[in-house]
């Protein structure tokens, strides 16, 4: 099966700074890149962190407000140190979640959710950085055409396990959606084809309407003998 890696979505050519690059200098970094995030690299090219608009803005937002309209937002110890940071390497958030090439889209969007972030560094066996993901990149992969899903579902899915009993199933494919129709000669078949079907990339749902094979031929005999 075809499983899309962080390897094929990662953007390659990164934006960075350093530990010691200067406030001033990291915002005018993103606003020439477009960019609302860069890694922070430590000397070894390692991502230490990430600096981020948010990261900047908590800076404008411990400002005082001359008219009074807006009262000082109540910020934590370290949260006030972060925002009186002078350089990358004191307004990051630290320490970097990073991926690897070699995960999936699942591996790398869990472990987005869980840790509340929007991209992941990418980084070799030493840490070095080899590219960031973003969740608009995992999302490209349901770009992926409905004829293309379908195929690899016939081929690698159906057509390999029709030897176990799935000969008479088929799928269609509409707008990422997967249904599965026919029969198959063992009912602990159907849990297993469904589970394989949500696993292939660009797939956004799967139901079925899968019938035991003996259930499907009584039904036609029965209908033949009316």
């Amino acid at each position: 099966m075809e499983h899309r890696t962080i390897d094929e979505l990662m953007t390659r050519q990164v934006v960075s700074v350093e530990l010691d690059t200067p406030f001033k200098d990291i915002a005018q970094i993103l606003a020439d890149n477009a960019v609302s995030a860069v890694p922070v690299l430590d000397r070894l090219g390692r991502p230490a962190g990430i600096v981020s608009e948010a990261d900047l803005l908590r800076k404008a937002a411990d400002q005082p407000d001359l008219s009074g309209r807006t009262p000082l937002p109540h910020l934590e110890a370290w949260e006030r140190a972060r925002a009186e940071g002078r350089t990358a390497g004191e307004l990051m958030s630290a320490p970097a979640v990073c991926a690897h090439p070699e995960w999936s889209v699942v591996e790398a969007a869990r472990l987005m959710e869980a840790q509340n972030v929007k991209r992941l560094p990418v980084v070799d066996e030493t840490d070095v950085l080899l590219g960031i993901v973003s969740r608009s990149d995992l999302l490209r992969v349901f770009l992926r055409q409905d004829k293309a899903i379908q195929e690899e579902i016939s081929r690698e899915i159906i057509g390999r396990t029709a030897r176990l009993g799935a000969a008479g199933v088929t799928a269609d494919v509409v707008q990422g959606q997967v249904a599965l129709h026919g029969s198959v000669d063992d009912p602990l078949l159907i849990p297993v084809l469904v589970r394989m079907c949500a696993g292939v990339a660009g797939v956004v749902s799967v139901s079925e309407d899968l019938k035991p094979a003996m259930v499907a031929g009584s039904a036609q005999g029965s209908g033949a003998r009316s």
